[in-house]
């Protein structure tokens, strides 16, 4: 969910410091087929992740200068290295670290992304995460269970009634927006909004993003920070259940959150779990619809919770909503050898990581019945900055998946997807199916 990618928040996905080189023998070798902007590759980018890893462990990539992390093992422990931040602000100006700062007019996309969890180091982001779990606790998602649950039914049952349609405009989308919805208290006439608003944020999660995204993405975060302060407002006069009232009350040994602060949290909180579960559920249904032996599997033991939570963590596993999640070196690192400087920018290659042989049996095999225990993918992140909201995705997962199998048996797709150009966050157009 908060693993939903964002770009660092002084220059989205400007790559490496401007002097960075490459030693010899480093650079991703020509003819491996990762192209990030390659609708093929970003179809199918599997194969060219293979080719990554069997030539090395970190490899320079011109075009987008960034460090590729392919390997599971390097991945896990450079999410745990605190050599390594999503900003580097907090030790150093943009002077110092060779980079160039963000565009004013980018400016209230950098104020919302930049005072969010994602993109906070220590000490800013112990002390909003702290807080924060004051409000979002396990009771809260728990609590939400019944809703998400009914949610999800009356989702499908539209969709089946209606002999088929795109599962991804009908379910996949609506169910998630509407969870966060409730949680933060957005009256129902007002949730229409949120949908568009993240569309135009999270576009700027992309590599190189151009202006024109950018303007939307400005545009957006003026318009979701304006309305998410009138409804802090509206709280503050009138607390109620919600999750608005619960970080404003929120405090510890005196220490509070700011306006800003909490504006940054709901955004992050609706971005990223909405983006991650989003693509789960799709990209779920598209390999379970082109595996009838799993599907079948999954339909038998439809009445066995712990079944169906171990097919959410193979389908996280088998084709992850995010494929890469980038990090600054903050202080030299070294990676067999090879010594990546401060200033430069690695990019963790989640897709690659969770496809890892030296991890997973078999790993290219789309398989249900692998034991969520053992199932160590890195689809929620891990360290300080592991996904604060996956409890809350792994229910809104589970509950539409049993939705389907309960209610709506026998649905097949009714046409190939299209995937979208994005390949940081990976997906379809649309999922259209039939009964």
């Amino acid at each position: 969910m908060n693993h939903a990618p964002a770009p660092s928040s002084e220059a989205p996905s400007s790559g490496a410091a401007a002097d960075a080189t490459a030693p010899a023998g480093t650079a991703v070798p020509a003819g491996t087929g990762f192209d990030p902007w390659s609708p093929a590759f970003v179809a199918d980018p599997y194969p060219a992740y293979a080719e990554l890893r069997a030539a090395g462990r970190a490899l320079w990539y011109e075009p987008s200068r960034q460090w590729l992390i392919p390997h599971h093992d390097d991945v896990s422990a450079l999410l745990r290295d605190r050599r390594l931040g999503r900003s580097y602000q907090h030790r150093f100006s943009h002077e110092e670290f060779g980079q160039t700062p963000p565009p004013a007019g980018h400016e209230p996309f950098t104020t919302l992304n930049g005072n969010g969890l994602l993109d906070l180091e220590a000490p800013v982001h112990t002390r909003i995460r702290r807080l924060v779990a004051k409000a979002f606790t396990p009771r809260m998602v728990e609590d939400l269970a019944p809703t998400v649950r009914r949610l999800a039914g009356e989702l499908v049952a539209d969709l089946r009634a209606d002999g088929g349609g795109d599962l991804l405009a009908r379910v996949a989308e609506p169910l998630p927006v509407a969870v966060i919805a409730e949680m933060l208290g957005v009256p129902p006439a007002d949730r229409g909004l949120l949908r568009p608003w993240s569309a135009a944020i999270t576009g700027m999660f992309e590599l190189n993003p151009d202006e024109e995204t950018a303007r939307r993405a400005v545009r957006a975060s003026e318009e979701f920070s304006g309305y998410l302060r009138e409804l802090i407002a509206a709280r503050r006069t009138a607390p109620g259940t919600d999750l608005i009232s619960a970080l404003i009350a929120a405090h510890d040994d005196g220490d509070v959150l700011s306006e800003q602060e909490m504006v940054s949290t709901c955004v992050l909180l609706l971005n990223a779990g909405h983006e991650a579960t989003v693509n789960t559920t799709v990209l779920g249904w598209l390999h379970l619809l082109r595996h009838p032996d799993q599907l079948a599997r999954l339909d038998a033991a439809a009445d066995r919770p712990a079944a169906v939570r171990d097919a959410v963590e193979e389908l996280l596993r088998y084709d992850t909503p995010l494929q890469m999640f980038e990090r600054w070196v903050l202080d030299d690192i070294e990676i067999d050898g090879t010594v990546i400087p401060r200033g430069s920018e690695v990019a963790l290659l989640f897709g690659s990581a969770n496809r890892d042989p030296a991890r997973f049996t078999d790993p290219d095999r789309f398989d249900l019945t692998r034991p969520a225990a053992g199932n160590r993918h890195l689809s929620f992140g891990a360290g300080i900055h592991y996904c604060l909201g996956a409890p809350l995705a792994r229910l809104e997962l589970a509950a539409s998946f049993e939705a389907f199998l309960r209610d709506a048996p026998g649905m097949r797709l009714a046409a190939e997807p299209a995937w979208r150009p994005g390949y940081v966050i990976r997906g379809v157009e649309e999922l259209r199916v039939t009964w």
